[in-house]
């Protein structure tokens, strides 16, 4: 049932809607989802009753029905998931971002000077997760897919957490640069759309992020 009391990664799994009201309250669920949800609330300066409403609103909006549990999944075929859905998607998606991030902050940067800020910020999520996707698909995910051995698992699972705690706190970092993404009256076009796709990468990165912690994790931690 839904209450206060519920812990944000069970939240999330068994409510997918509520991601997007947690997302726009800048509530972590993904690295810091073992927290209540009237213990995030609180330290986000929120009601937790009114969080709660709002959250049941969405859900009672949306609809859930027809969405695939990942819970569900075998363990290969949540890797499979995560490759395709998230890890692919990824690999085009940040290069553009990264170049569309410079061209911006050239033209751009002496009118807003957090475009410097900005594209530094992207630039280092561009490098680490690259480098991270590439582990994970060469070590992490071919030992889970293969039975591997415990200790090579458990490893690469101590990596992949710290990873995620870097990328969350490199998202933190974007969203102050960008002012919660927003953009000027004055923004062009090419301004435009990098906010917009910075805040897709944001919102993207997230459920990634929380798939990989609370079910593909859980699997195999210790």
């Amino acid at each position: 049932m839904l209450s206060t009391e519920s812990i944000l990664s069970d939240l999330v799994l068994d409510h997918p809607a509520s991601a997007a009201v947690l997302q726009r309250h800048r509530i972590d669920f993904c690295c810091h989802g073992h927290r209540s949800l009237a213990e995030a609330a609180r330290q986000q300066g929120l009601d937790p009753d009114e969080l709660l409403r709002e959250i049941r609103a969405a859900v009672e909006r949306t609809g859930e029905t027809g969405q695939p549990d990942p819970r569900h999944l075998s363990s290969v075929a949540l890797v499979a998931h995560i490759v395709a859905t998230y890890h692919e998607p990824l690999r085009d998606k940040l290069p553009f971002l990264l170049a569309l991030t410079q061209k911006v902050a050239r033209v751009h940067g002496e009118r807003n000077e957090r475009l410097t800020r900005v594209e530094e910020i992207t630039r280092r999520l561009h490098d680490d997760l690259l480098a991270h996707l590439d582990r994970e698909e060469t070590k992490l995910f071919p030992a889970i897919m293969a039975g591997g051995p415990e200790a090579a698992i458990q490893a690469e699972l101590s990596v992949m957490r710290t990873e995620h705690l870097e990328t969350a706190s490199l998202l933190e970092e974007l969203h102050e640069a960008t002012e919660g993404f927003s953009v000027p009256d004055w923004a062009c076009a090419s301004y435009r759309t990098l906010f917009s796709g910075l805040a897709g990468l944001d919102e993207d990165l997230r459920r990634h992020v929380h798939l990989e912690n609370h079910v593909l994790m859980p699997r195999f931690a210790r």
